[in-house]
């Protein structure tokens, strides 16, 4: 009889890798899955009949975002709609085939809005200056019409844990206020409400999970490039805390989660003469006084990183 043909070190050694990754791809899914599950229950994000747009930019998050509210709509307790929207904002070079392929690939109904941005926010921002916030607005408003027009009850962004712990932190060196991005945030007119299902998750868990799913990542060139962004010099921060003190950025975001309006100093949130609590303050679009410059508002960084 003949012998039978073992396989080779190099077919074993190659076997054996993509049984680990399959494993570490089916557990950070879990993860996530249960996480997301965990954010849209604790914050009523997402109810029956809603019709959820999910803005995709081409990112690890939004790719991350789709992918796992994909899979939880199969098994929900209740019914919901997905759309995926992704704004060409006709950057020199965009790729502008790679989301309609991906997007007909997975079978979901897809829109792409087509508005040059690009030239509005490079003629009217003087060059070295940070883009990201005039093209944050436009983006923005260009998004809620076109979700308002579709009859969208909800959108859907993919700002993860990070990026509410960064705004926090921005908000606090660079805008004198304690206030992050929301979960969910009802927009001012009452129009749109705004979703981020990824708010309990790790970015260093969603970028894992985006290569091992190999995602045809679009880098923005418009503001992602840009050096000495104040986000990216907290992000650097972060990093640093978590290599040198793993289990602090954990930490600081149970204490957005955990607020004692008593023990600090609003007294728009805490009456301290009657030792009561107050409803607070609504926050309202900023308009700047007579020869000021507008205030910037990382609250308000919506459509900045989907």
């Amino acid at each position: 009889m003949p012998e039978a043909i073992s396989d080779s070190p190099e077919q074993t050694y190659s076997s054996e890798y993509e049984r680990r990754q399959k494993l570490e791809q089916n557990k950070l899914q879990k993860r996530l899955r249960r996480e997301v599950g965990q954010a849209i229950a604790d914050f009523s994000m997402i109810e029956a009949g809603d019709k959820v747009m999910c803005c995709l930019s081409g990112g690890k998050d939004s790719y991350a975002m789709l992918d796992i509210l994909l899979n939880l709509q199969k098994n929900a307790p209740v019914s919901f709609e997905l759309i995926a929207v992704n704004l060409d904002q006709k950057q020199p070079g965009f790729p502008e085939d790679i989301l309609p392929n991906y997007l007909s690939a997975i079978g979901i109904e897809y829109h792409i809005i087509e508005r040059d941005t690009y030239s509005i926010v490079k003629d009217k921002v003087p060059e070295g200056k940070t883009t990201c916030g005039l093209c944050s607005r436009l983006r923005r408003g260009i998004l809620y019409n076109f979700a308002e027009e579709q009859g969208v009850t909800k959108i859907a962004l993919g700002h993860h844990r990070d990026d509410l712990l960064e705004t926090l932190f921005l908000n606090m060196f660079y805008g004198g206020k304690l206030k992050t991005m929301p979960p969910v945030l009802h927009s001012d007119d009452g129009r749109n409400t705004v979703i981020r299902p990824l708010a309990y998750s790790r970015e260093k868990d969603i970028a894992r999970y985006a290569k091992l799913r190999q995602y045809p990542i679009i880098p923005c060139n418009l503001c992602g490039s840009q050096e000495n962004l104040q986000r990216q010099v907290i992000k650097d921060m972060f990093q640093h805390w978590d290599k040198q003190h793993p289990g602090r950025l954990e930490t600081m975001f149970r204490a957005l989660c955990n607020v004692e309006p008593s023990h600090l100093a609003d007294t728009s949130l805490y009456d301290f003469r009657e030792g009561k609590r107050l409803g607070g303050k609504r926050q309202a679009v900023q308009t700047a006084l007579p020869g000021q410059e507008p205030e910037q508002s990382f609250g308000r960084l919506d459509v900045l990183n989907i």
